[in-house]
């Protein structure tokens, strides 16, 4: 049994799943549902398209360089069975996931720490923007008396009373 991937948006297409297209110098195209076939034949580029994983690899939202995944790699050659290979292998399968999960986790963490950061950032520039809205009324009113006393005083005229 083999997994393919979807051409346009690389995810997992299982036996009996998906379509085939076939061009006219013979280049296999693999999609997992109608939606990226349709993509496809109107020309769209996945990786400018949100929901596809070349999108998510281009903007350094998933981990595009690591070791790791060399081994996901496909290898044509052919190996001859032996129980004790298979069962190293089986073993390394689990290891390299467990890695790959801890390292994508890590990748998540700071990600989120660098949003972050540049959300503070705005945060702050926003504030000191208009940091008269947030002085307490009581200030401004205070400071809006002592203009009208400064002003009253220099122009030598006495205010109106009614």
């Amino acid at each position: 049994m083999r997994i393919e991937k979807c051409y346009f948006c690389s995810s997992s297409i299982y036996p009996g799943h998906g379509m085939k297209f076939v061009r006219n110098d013979c280049k296999i195209f693999r999609f997992c549902r109608s939606k990226c076939h349709k993509a496809f034949k109107m020309k769209r580029n996945p990786r400018k398209v949100r929901w596809t994983k070349a999108y998510r690899k281009a903007t350094g939202k998933e981990m595009t360089i690591d070791p790791v995944y060399e081994f996901e790699k496909r290898r044509h050659e052919p190996v001859k069975y032996d129980r004790e290979l298979w069962a190293d292998t089986v073993k390394a399968v689990s290891k390299v996931s467990e890695i790959r999960e801890k390292r994508e986790r890590a990748h998540v963490k700071k990600r989120i720490n660098s949003g972050r950061k540049q959300r503070q950032a705005r945060q702050i520039k926003e504030i000191e923007k208009h940091i008269d809205l947030l002085e307490a009324p009581e200030v401004g009113v205070k400071k809006l008396k002592q203009k009208v006393s400064v002003k009253l005083r220099s122009s030598d005229i006495e205010p109106m009373e009614m």
